[in-house]
């Protein structure tokens, strides 16, 4: 028994890289995290996080299309204001999760979990993560200003 066990572990260590590795191939990065019905940040309103200092719930009738995305939001003034500025409310890392890019990864993000720094609306996986970015925001904002560039020109649409 121990030996099947202990075989079985190691096939899954030998396989288990290879499904990831052609399961990441296979799905495009788009430079904006978005729903699979194209819609950025899961539908929450940018403008609000900075307006309102809470997230808030975009609505479909107030939708923008920016970078490949639709962009959603709570009121038409909200609406107004990201097409004057849309590089302004836009969160960092076209979306993802601020922390994972600097670490090199992508990853999605909890509208729930986000910061305001220096302006900059950063989102992150979920709130444990946020806890950990909060750590040492300064160092891990300039880690992802690093890694964002070089993820976007080499994975070509395509994770890597």
């Amino acid at each position: 028994m121990g030996i099947f066990f202990h075989t079985k572990g190691i096939l899954i260590a030998i396989i288990l890289p290879f499904v990831f590795f052609s399961c990441a191939k296979s799905s495009p990065m788009s430079p904006v995290n978005i729903t699979t019905e194209g819609v950025a940040i899961k539908g929450y309103d940018p403008v609000a996080y900075f307006t309102d200092r809470r997230p808030i719930k975009g609505m479909p009738e107030f939708k923008y299309v920016w970078k490949g995305a639709e962009w959603r939001f709570a009121s038409s003034d909200h609406l107004e204001m990201f097409k004057k500025d849309p590089e302004k409310y836009a969160p960092r890392y076209g979306g993802y999760c601020a922390y994972a890019v600097s670490q090199g990864k992508i990853a999605d993000i909890d509208p729930e979990a986000w910061t305001i720094y220096n302006g900059k609306l950063y989102l992150n996986l979920d709130k444990d993560v946020q806890k950990l970015w909060q750590k040492d925001v300064q160092e891990y904002i300039r880690k992802a200003d690093e890694n964002w560039p070089i993820m976007l020109s080499t994975t070509k649409g395509g994770l890597k």
